[in-house]
């Protein structure tokens, strides 16, 4: 697995344990001083031999399976992590997860779930059991996201690791650990395979067949592990992995690791790459690696566990203002667990490929597909399928968005090596496509209610609207595994609203409404509120700005305003009794005016609008000065009213 696991764990063992250094015999301690310098590969022949004479210990069982894991090799780490449990301990939470990833890898679903399961009722603040629970149906998801694909051997691979693809001007670019060189070549201890440099073959656009494998003979390849170069469209720059090590001098970071960082090289008039620099971003004290860029090569994207990761590695991005870079940032939760997430590569379609072991899969890590939203916020995450992913690790998936050609690597079994690289065609895109439909009734007679509106919500966002036909029948199409809201407006009734979660596999989903018929009739001095089924609108401890759920509470009355063009408001803000009273009193007045802005800027006319601040004078409580009250009661007072004052 050479680089692709060092990358991959130097990103993560930063949450490996401390291991207690109580007495051991010398054999388990010469497998421990191993073990510590990540000389796996050399540690479990150690552990074994110890393990084999009956010696039995946590903690070796704890560095056993993972000196296995670490290498992928999730067999040999299923054996030693169930030594571990069947010692009747209660180790840490990764090592449940660890553990069930094993069992999955190795085909054995139900055990894997069965951990999975106690994973999650023991640690329930961990994202990955979270993600696993809500989706107890993942194995349906995956089989319908299946049989999309024909994939082949690459035709490049060695009997040693070759993994992580970028074509480039009709060349294919990997990392391999095929050059064992001369007798001086150097092997990784923790692998036992040798170092990684970059090669390159000539492909075929039309088939993605490669001819001769040539290494990529320039300064970016050293004596030490180069992987994941990403070229700029004009050639002229790549962005490529390399341990942390420029000028002939090696970093390290404060346990004497050397880490990985992401480089750049430009290319001279000469075609000689030069000019060899690490990005402002990297450091010695953590790991970053795996880079891609935006199509528009404004953004570039990466892997890291630098401060704030949520998980082992997450998923980064950094803008690109010549050359000069913006702040990391954290691509959140909707995409990054605490597990790995690595390996990004991002398409014209706005997608978003990657590698995961925290999001539900085979086993390993697995390829999922994202949306990125407009906001840069990532939607819809997917596992790719059974084609691309298994029981191992399957990682570093590119495509080409015309052709549907593209390439991923894998350690799966009937490979030539550690990883191997598949080239495929993507006959089907992938499509999760649901209806979203349902019937408006009465609720006191059961009767069908023809022409009511319903308006579908995405957030505060108007995604469709329609009327119900004869039979009171509604539909509209939606994305999978989205949270939508339904509104159902008519005449005489009162208007309601409801959230519903579409299910992540292309079919119906069914959401009947009743409305109450209404007997209510506003008149001037009235709250909007009585009859609309409006709240208040809230704001948080000290702002006026317009927060989330207040937006959507101002988008129905916004559309009672169209709906009611002579109708006019007065909008009362208030605040709680925290400050003094002129700073809340100019507090309120922001906050007025912030409710008249929003209205205004979506479309009603300013003479309909009135509005001023009440700072602390009108509580709806008792939690005036000096009285002690929850956050929950502050907020009822940090409010806007909505009088009406004409009709």
């Amino acid at each position: 697995m050479i680089m692709k696991n060092y990358i991959l764990l130097c990103l993560t063992f930063i949450i490996v344990l401390s291991f207690n250094s109580y007495a051991q015999d010398s054999k388990v301690a010469a497998g421990d001083k191993k073990y510590d310098n990540y000389a796996y590969i050399d540690a479990i022949k150690t552990y074994e031999r110890v393990a084999d004479k009956g010696y039995k210990s946590e903690d070796m069982f704890k560095k056993l399976g993972n000196s296995y894991y670490f290498n992928s090799d999730f067999d040999g780490a299923a054996k030693w992590y169930g030594e571990l449990f069947a010692m009747n301990t209660s180790p840490e939470p990764e090592y449940y997860y660890r553990y069930a990833q094993s069992l999955k890898s190795t085909g054995q679903m139900d055990k894997a779930n069965k951990i999975l399961g106690e994973f999650n009722a023991k640690y329930k603040n961990d994202n990955r059991g979270k993600l696993y629970k809500e989706d107890v149906n993942y194995l349906d998801e995956i089989k319908a996201n299946s049989g999309r694909y024909t994939i082949e051997n690459a035709g490049i691979n060695s009997k040693y690791s070759d993994y992580g693809s970028f074509v480039y001007d009709n060349k294919l670019y990997f990392a391999s650990a095929r050059d064992t060189g001369n007798f001086s070549q150097r092997k990784h201890k923790w692998t036992g395979e040798y170092f990684t440099n970059l090669y390159f073959a000539d492909v075929d656009p039309a088939t993605g067949s490669s001819s001769k494998v040539n290494k990529f003979k320039t300064s970016i390849n050293t004596k030490f592990h180069e992987s994941s170069p990403a070229f700029t469209k004009d050639g002229k720059t790549v962005y490529f992995t390399r341990n942390n090590y420029v000028n002939g001098k090696k970093g390290k970071d404060e346990n004497k690791i050397t880490l990985i960082k992401i480089y750049k090289a430009t290319l001279d008039n000469n075609g000689k790459w030069t000019n060899i620099i690490e990005l402002p971003f990297n450091s010695d004290n953590y790991s970053v690696g795996h880079p891609a860029l935006s199509p528009d090569e404004k953004t570039l994207y990466f892997a890291s566990d630098m401060p704030g990761t949520i998980g082992q590695s997450d998923i980064y991005k950094v803008s690109i203002n010549g050359d000069s870079y913006g702040p990391p940032q954290n691509l959140g939760s909707t995409i990054n667990t605490e597990g790995k997430e690595t390996f990004p590569y991002v398409t014209s379609e706005n997608e978003i490929y990657f590698a995961s072991d925290g999001h539900p899969g085979l086993g390993g890590l697995d390829v999922f597909v994202g949306k990125i939203e407009d906001n840069g916020t990532i939607s819809s995450i997917q596992n790719v399928g059974g084609d691309i992913n298994s029981p191992k690790d399957d990682f570093a998936y590119i495509i080409d968005p015309a052709s549907r050609r593209g390439y991923f690597s894998s350690n799966k079994d009937g490979g030539q090596g550690s990883d191997d690289i598949y080239k495929f065609l993507e006959t089907r895109k992938l499509q999760c496509i649901q209806e979203l439909n349902g019937i408006i009734t009465d609720a006191q007679t059961g009767a069908v209610l023809a022409g009511t509106k319903v308006t579908l919500y995405e957030g505060t966002t108007i995604k469709n609207t329609t009327i119900s036909d004869a039979n009171g029948y509604y539909s509209f199409v939606v994305e999978c595994g989205k949270t939508y809201n339904v509104r159902a407006e008519k005449e005489e009734y009162t208007t309601r609203e409801v959230s519903v979660t579409i299910g992540k596999l292309t079919g119906k989903t069914s959401l009947p409404i009743a409305l109450e018929k209404s007997t209510c009739k506003v008149t001037i001095g009235d709250d909007l509120g009585k009859c609309f089924g409006i709240k208040m609108i809230y704001f948080d401890l000290d702002k006026s700005n317009i927060r989330m759920e207040a937006a959507l509470d101002l988008e129905k009355i916004l559309d009672v305003l169209n709906n009611n063009p002579t109708m006019k408001l007065d909008i009362r803000s208030h605040t709680d009794s925290r400050a003094t009273h002129a700073y809340n009193q100019a507090l309120s007045n922001r906050r007025a005016k912030s409710t008249i802005d929003w209205l205004v800027k979506n479309g009603v006319a300013k003479n309909r609008l009135i509005g001023k601040g009440y700072g602390e004078t009108q509580l709806v409580n008792r939690c005036s000065d000096g009285v002690p009250c929850t956050e929950e009661e502050h907020q009822m007072n940090r409010r806007s009213e909505f009088i009406i004052t004409a009709l």
